[in-house]
């Protein structure tokens, strides 16, 4: 049997250590990927501590959602979707007891990758799918924002927010974003108006962006009271509230009486369930479309990190680092040979 290395997590709360584990092989829609990249999210951090219980890991495991690299091997039924040496993209693990990207190699359904960006390396590759995938579900599969709609963007400088503004602004609309200060610039280096959520009351945005309207769209990053704030800022009957954390108890008075709508987005749900995988990979597609033509581009961190520096990765994340954290894999040491 072939080995490969892997970043396992042994206990909750632990550091992840190099180990040895088994090449796995491609079952029947899968694909064997040689993981080049892989990106590291908050909820990767949260994983590791043992604060997710909504991801449903248990240990020993392999962390790691995010991943671009290389097909090596194609299981039955893959065979339409890709061929080795294909270089792909996607979020294919790490939660719901599925190996996830912080080994030598990955077998994934293929339903769940998509061909990566021509324009970009695998690192930046790494640093997309589940901030795109959460930030399509909200602003296309939920509120399908478009041309002349006025958008506000909560943590507009974060992982999913820098990328759901762009995704607002290349489908024609007005955004705004907010943030507490230190992303303002950022926010407004993407061709969005910042608000200074410290600063600014809601009456305050929202008479000076939309006339006291309110926002068509509301898309909620950070949950809580900011949840609870957007019930009041969005535009009477049409107004639309998306939010990838509402998990909090919140009134919905103020969203009712303004005959308004709201939805969740669950990100992790078809890794969890099965269901829903082959639109995963239909939106890292029109993503990759969107990013050749220059319309989007993720922010990465500048900072370099591999095998032997993957926990200062994580601690980069729970620092807050300034872009997405990724962790490249390409040079594990002797090379191991799939066969």
């Amino acid at each position: 049997m072939s080995m490969m290395k892997a970043l396992v997590l042994e206990e909750f709360g632990t550091d992840l250590v190099i180990r040895e584990v088994p090449v796995p092989r491609p079952g029947p829609g899968q694909v064997l990927v040689r993981v080049a990249a892989s990106g590291v999210n908050p909820l990767d951090t949260k994983i590791r501590q043992g604060d997710a219980a909504h991801a449903r890991v248990s240990t020993p495991a392999v962390l790691g959602i995010d991943l671009a690299g290389e097909v090596v091997d194609v299981g039955p039924g893959a065979d339409r979707s890709f061929r080795p040496g294909d270089e792909v993209y996607g979020m294919t693990g790490g939660v719901g007891g599925h190996q996830g990207s912080l080994a030598e190699f990955a077998a994934v359904d293929a339903d769940l990758l998509a061909l990566k960006p021509r324009t970009l390396s695998m690192r930046d590759s790494a640093a997309v799918p589940l901030s795109v995938i959460t930030a399509w579900e909200g602003l296309v599969d939920r509120a399908d924002v478009g041309p002349g709609q006025r958008v506000l963007i909560h943590g507009g400088a974060g992982g999913v927010g820098h990328l759901a503004v762009q995704l607002a602004r290349a489908r024609d609309a007005s955004v705004w974003a907010t943030d507490p200060g230190p992303g303002l610039t950022v926010i407004r280096n993407l061709g969005a108006e910042p608000i200074d959520i410290r600063r600014t009351s809601v009456a305050e945005y929202v008479n000076a962006a939309t006339d006291g309207e309110g926002f068509d769209v509301i898309f909620d990053t950070i949950g809580g009271e900011t949840l609870d704030r957007s019930f009041t800022a969005v535009r009477l009957y049409t107004g639309h509230v998306v939010s990838t954390l509402g998990w909090g108890s919140h009134s919905l008075a103020p969203l009712s009486f303004r005959a308004a709508t709201y939805s969740g987005v669950f990100t992790l749900l078809p890794l969890l369930t099965g269901v829903g995988r082959a639109r995963h990979g239909q939106i890292l597609r029109a993503a990759a479309q969107l990013i050749d033509a220059g319309l989007m581009s993720p922010l990465v961190a500048s900072e370099s990190y591999g095998w032997h520096s993957v926990m200062s990765a994580h601690r980069a994340v729970e620092a807050g680092s300034s872009g997405k954290v990724v962790v490249e894999l390409d040079d594990p040491g002797p090379a191991t040979q799939y066969t």
